[in-house]
């Protein structure tokens, strides 16, 4: 079983209300509302104080996610973890913080975006490339968070109108759509390299008897 992140109107991820590095307002937002209220006064709080600390009225919580987590693009697994963070942050959605060392690097190249916000620091941004399509700045990490976000320091959180977030039972660890099988394959297949994602199965046949 699993439960995946969708976009609705009116949800906030905690990046959602970042302000670009180097400024004192926020970007007019077209659609004016609650979006555009929330950024105006985030930027009046930075202004007066360049890191906030979470409190009752704007508390955030940092607890190890339960399940399993995994992120799909373009079909294929770029971050499959079994240490998740879940960072919840007032009324927003909760947003889930990958390890590093569980992430394909390799699909990745950094950005020059960074983004501010008064209660976890600079953050900075990455794009996904990856079969000839890309997802611009999709990715974003908080390589040197204010001190009450130590937990997340190089961890990555993926936008999830970009990249699917979804949940895996580690005992069904292929479960994804309707093709479970064909996931569970690629995790354990060698990729040509002698790796693959998971242990390698076990072989289901006999080596053919030596020749007389």
């Amino acid at each position: 079983m699993r439960r995946s992140f969708s976009l609705r109107q009116g949800d906030f991820a905690a990046e959602d209300h970042a302000i670009p590095a180097g400024t004192s307002k926020p970007a007019p937002d077209g659609a004016g509302g609650e979006p555009a209220r929330r950024l105006e006064r985030l930027a009046c709080e930075e202004a007066q104080n360049p890191m906030l600390t979470p409190d009752p009225d704007h508390p955030i919580t940092i607890t190890p996610a339960r399940r399993r987590w995994r992120a799909l693009y373009a079909g294929h697994v770029i971050a499959d973890t079994g240490d998740a963070l879940i960072l919840q942050e007032a009324d927003m959605r909760p947003v889930v913080y990958f390890p590093q060392g569980d992430v394909s690097m390799e699909y990745f190249s950094r950005t020059g975006r960074s983004t501010h916000c008064p209660y976890k620091g600079d953050a900075a941004y990455y794009t996904i490339l990856m079969d000839g399509r890309f997802a611009e700045n999709a990715v974003w990490t908080y390589e040197e968070p204010f001190p009450a976000m130590e937990q997340i320091r190089g961890r990555l959180a993926f936008y999830p109108d970009k990249v699917e977030l979804y949940e895996v039972e580690d005992a069904a660890v292929g479960a994804r759509h309707l093709d479970d099988g064909v996931d569970a394959v690629v995790q354990h297949t060698d990729a040509g390299d002698g790796r693959s994602q998971r242990e390698h199965w076990a072989p289901t046949g006999e080596n053919p008897a030596p020749e007389a």
